[in-house]
């Protein structure tokens, strides 16, 4: 069992690079013993054209009628560098996962319950953003599907886990994990900072990353998009970087 408890959800951590907004691969329910990271000042010029660019095409696509307000994509948060916890290395980046059988691995160590509804509400099929969390630079690299649907976290079991939850029993466990799969890395990375530049015009002007959790929900590490979310962050990495 290659890198145990990877996905970590213990409280998040202070991001190297981001001083200003919290963004974070993992969350407690308790009150957080780590800092949380911080994302970006946007880069000047935040684009609303990409936004209206967009619509245009997406209206042109559907005759301009409004998508409902459902979630059926989502972002995965992990830290792709070295970290400790409870003497467990908790790293587990995009190439890691590639280098599994199948290119397939299970999410485990999720301890929020927020997030543990989230994955329990994952379909079969449903593609995710793999994100990076806690490193240098934090953004989206790669698109993951769901591959099984949630059943038992076996790490809340393992005493040696720094993810042991020993108030969890197996004939009622609390937490879940789901399977996912490599499915292609984005065109190009697409950092926090961008992603934060178009949620900060789409609250000015309507946009569909207006309400992205990424920014409204930061702390958790399972996230559920719109599909207008996941249309307009996939759109980005056809566009040069800013």
């Amino acid at each position: 069992m290659p890198w145990p408890s990877r996905k970590r959800d213990k409280g998040a951590v202070a991001d190297k690079k981001e001083p200003d907004a919290k963004i974070a691969k993992t969350e407690e329910e308790t009150p957080d013993k780590e800092e949380e990271e911080k994302s970006a000042k946007p880069p000047a010029g935040s684009s609303k054209s990409g936004w209206k660019n967009w619509k245009k095409t997406k209206e042109s696509d559907s005759g301009g009628e409004e998508s409902k307000i459902t979630y059926c994509h989502w972002l995965l948060k992990s830290e792709p560098e070295s970290r400790l916890e409870k003497g467990v290395d908790v790293k587990f980046s995009i190439d890691d996962l590639k280098a599994q059988p199948n290119q397939t691995t299970f999410w485990d160590g999720v301890r929020n319950y927020q997030a543990r509804n989230f994955l329990r509400a994952m379909k079969l099929g449903q593609q995710a953003f793999f994100y990076h969390s806690n490193c240098k630079e934090p953004g989206i690299v790669a698109i993951v599907k769901i591959v099984k649907e949630a059943y038992p976290d076996h790490t809340q079991f393992d005493q040696k886990d720094p993810h042991y939850d020993s108030s969890s029993r197996k004939e009622n466990p609390k937490w879940s994990m789901v399977d996912v799969q490599f499915v292609r890395m984005t065109k190009r990375f697409i950092p926090l900072s961008e992603i934060k530049a178009h949620h900060l015009a789409h609250k000015a002007d309507g946009g569909p990353l207006k309400n992205m959790m990424l920014f409204t929900r930061q702390r958790l590490s399972i996230q559920p998009l719109t599909q207008e979310e996941f249309d307009f962050v996939l759109s980005l990495e056809e566009e040069k970087p800013h």
